[in-house]
């Protein structure tokens, strides 16, 4: 069986918009991307869901906590969940919240290393890099991710790059969909089955 892990931040989790901060708020299991795409790739692959919402790439976070850098805890995923022949990471999306104040060059910078880091490990096969969906600073997160819009410039190209360099697979998440306006940052239903179809055929494809 075909290992796929998920490894990402709350548009991974399924994380409904929010209509305040701190609210928490889970799409149904079927209407999470990672669900869809299990169901379009069939029952000879395994997806595994290992979104949090809040993850970083590399950074802590001292407001929301809870071990939300992604570089400490990615070393016991992957080996809870070895062998992997696909790791689809997409995050990026918490590192343009205010107080982390880090340009499009950098988040692209940590999510290589991210998946350098998953390399060096030896349990992952392939890896498959996701530009999250731009951000909008609108809605019940516009204060959180004040300034947002200007500083993720450039991002999909950064990280299409560092794909490239490495070998690794690419795909821009605000090809197939947009953020909600409720809170400028989360994924209404249709834009995960939307998502969840759209990357079936890219893995499928990938993998054959």
């Amino acid at each position: 069986m075909t290992v796929i892990l998920c490894y990402g931040d709350s548009n991974t989790h399924g994380t409904c918009p929010l209509p305040a901060p701190g609210v928490d708020l889970r799409h149904p299991p079927g209407d999470r991307w990672p669900d869809v795409m299990a169901a379009a790739l069939g029952s000879g692959y395994r997806v595994i869901d290992e979104g949090l919402p809040g993850r970083t790439t590399v950074h802590d976070d001292m407001v929301e906590g809870g071990m939300r850098n992604g570089a400490t805890v990615l070393p016991a995923v992957l080996h809870s969940h070895k062998p992997i022949d696909l790791m689809i990471l997409m995050l990026g999306t918490n590192d343009l919240k205010t107080r982390f104040s880090v340009s499009a060059w950098e988040i692209a910078r940590s999510v290589e290393r991210l998946a350098l880091m998953a390399r060096a490990e030896g349990v992952v096969r392939d890896i498959l890099l996701v530009a999250p969906a731009p951000v909008r600073e609108i809605g019940s997160l516009a204060e959180v991710f004040a300034g947002a819009e200007a500083r993720q410039r450039g991002l999909d190209g950064f990280i299409a790059a560092a794909a490239e360099r490495q070998g690794f697979g690419f795909v821009r998440a605000g090809a197939h969909v947009a953020v909600s306006s409720q809170d400028g940052v989360h994924w209404d239903p249709e834009d995960h089955h939307r998502f969840g179809a759209a990357l079936a055929q890219d893995v499928a494809e990938r993998l054959a």
